[in-house]
């Protein structure tokens, strides 16, 4: 028999709009509060902000048999999306309105393979430094005893929006 995974998400021109007039932090914390919704990519994954503060910010994911491989663990690609998230957003978070941000790259390295057991996982990212046009960010994932499972650096270009 198969399985099966239901999940629905809100329209993301609303919290695309309201990106264009807040700063990053405001929106983040709109997100966290429930005033504005999560990007489809947390419902399709299934993973959540859990928190943000200037220069940080944390996702969780409880790993589940969606996110498998062919070898029974959970994808790279999923790491490697939390570790994204996290780096991204907590550069998000020092934006002011009207500046948005994009990956240049992301390196990561995977040092634990995670699977259903491993149970929460948490990505947290932190920003190292910022200029005007870049900023460098890292993140570390993380099982609930506090185990490294997989860490990333991540370089973001910084761009005025659209209007601004």
């Amino acid at each position: 028999m198969g399985r099966s995974r239901t999940y629905e998400w809100d329209d993301p021109a609303i919290t695309a709009e309201a990106a264009g007039r807040t700063s990053g932090l405001e929106l983040l914390h709109d997100m966290l509060a429930g005033r504005l919704p999560a990007p489809p990519l947390s419902a399709t994954l299934g993973m959540a902000l859990l928190e943000v503060e200037r220069g940080r910010a944390v996702f969780s994911l409880v790993p589940g048999e969606e996110h498998y491989n062919p070898i029974g663990s959970v994808h790279g690609g999923v790491y490697a999306t939390l570790l994204d998230s996290a780096a991204g957003c907590a550069v998000h978070s020092t934006l002011p309105g009207g500046m948005g941000y994009t990956s240049l790259d992301l390196t990561v390295k995977f040092l634990r393979p995670v699977t259903v057991d491993t149970g929460e996982v948490r990505a947290v990212g932190t920003v190292l430094s910022s200029g005007r046009r870049t900023a460098l960010a890292q993140a570390q994932l993380f099982d609930g005893a506090d185990r490294l499972l997989a860490h990333a650096t991540s370089t973001c270009v910084l761009f005025p929006t659209s209007g601004s």
